[in-house]
């Protein structure tokens, strides 16, 4: 897999099928290894490692609805009190990062209201923190540690 710029984590992977599979820590389960798995997996551990969220506070995929589709955020992170805290877009290294990308976070926002907004190809990382008063975002160098 791709080299990301996040620092390096030892995963456990395995072979099945003739595909390649890694351990997610949080579901306790083995998933198929894509590009975009390699980043959210990496992504996870750099927020849990680095900036010390609680795995018990993280959420992979979690599924939504808006306008009677349903949908799924690659990762949510909660606060103590249980309220959507962080929103994090994943997508694979070669997936470029586009307005239509903002646009996809931001309307899962109109229905989570999360106060941050991550977007990530594991080679460029998007940080916002939301102003809601304004109806738009401030872009941050880094996303706060846990506190």
């Amino acid at each position: 897999m791709q080299k990301l710029n996040l620092p390096n984590y030892k995963f456990k992977l395995k072979s099945s099928e003739n595909k390649t599979l890694i351990f997610d820590n949080l579901r306790k389960k083995y998933l198929v290894l894509t590009p975009e798995e390699w980043v959210r997996q990496h992504f996870v551990q750099f927020l849990v490692d680095e900036k010390k969220y609680p795995t018990s506070l993280i959420a992979i995929e979690k599924q939504l609805t808006i306008n009677n589709r349903k949908k799924r955020t690659d990762i949510l992170i909660f606060n103590k009190e249980g309220k959507h805290d962080i929103i994090v877009e994943c997508k694979a290294p070669k997936i470029k990062i586009t307005q239509d990308t903002f646009d996809q976070i931001a309307r899962y926002n109109l229905k989570l209201k999360a106060n941050y907004l991550i977007i990530t190809n594991g080679l460029e990382h998007f940080y916002c923190k939301m102003d809601f008063e304004n109806e738009t975002y401030i872009f941050l160098r880094d996303i706060p540690n846990y506190k």
